[in-house]
């Protein structure tokens, strides 16, 4: 069973950018966030959105579950209802459903997407492999020029280096199942999977 807590995203950032010996203006740079935005998320004095988290995903060459991820790694992960590790931007809650296996190659998350929200004015693409599940609500996905409309139930599975984009096309909130597939080097360094922007 793993502890439920807050994460501290500022500090996993810091931890990770030290690690690498990047300076704010060096993540800055690779980002194309501002030195201040960067050091506001780090002090705790802002909350980063879920495309800022990609992108400094991207610039650090790690999967964006590494800003929440636990010290300790484990076997098995048990995670109640409602009490995943959450990250927000506007419209669109992000809620980790199992991080800290050693060697965890699937990353799930359940993507809330407030009314008419999504991240269609910039489609993404990134390595691996992408499943969604539409929980509730209908969201219009996006796949190398293909236009899904799913709605509860419906499942779609993609090779992920095809831009893709989704929203939420009705007035009322709807909510996905996604899961990436992380992809690792040989020396077991995580490497970036997912970036997005809004």
């Amino acid at each position: 069973m793993v502890e439920i807590a807050e994460p501290d995203v500022g500090m996993r950032l810091r931890f990770l950018r030290d690690q690498q010996g990047l300076s704010l203006r060096m993540l800055a740079e690779r980002c194309g966030l501002s030195i201040n935005a960067i050091s506001q998320i780090e002090r705790g004095e802002n909350s980063p959105t879920v495309s800022s988290l990609h992108r400094l995903a991207k610039a650090l060459n790690v999967p964006i579950t590494d800003f929440f991820q636990p010290e300790s790694r484990q076997r098995l992960v048990f995670v109640k209802r409602d009490m995943g590790l959450r990250t927000q931007s506007k419209g669109v809650i992000m809620e980790s459903l199992g991080i800290g296996l050693t060697n965890q190659q699937l990353e799930p998350f359940r993507i809330m997407v407030g009314p008419e929200e999504g991240n269609t004015s910039d489609p993404i693409s990134h390595s691996g492999e992408e499943f969604v599940n539409c929980l509730n609500g209908q969201i219009e996905y996006t796949v190398g020029g293909s236009i899904f409309r799913l709605e509860q139930g419906d499942s779609l599975l993609f090779d992920a280096t095809q831009p893709h984009a989704y929203r939420n096309v009705l007035p009322t909130p709807a909510s996905i199942l996604l899961v990436f597939q992380t992809t690792r080097d040989l020396i077991g360094v995580q490497r970036l999977h997912l970036e997005s922007s809004e």
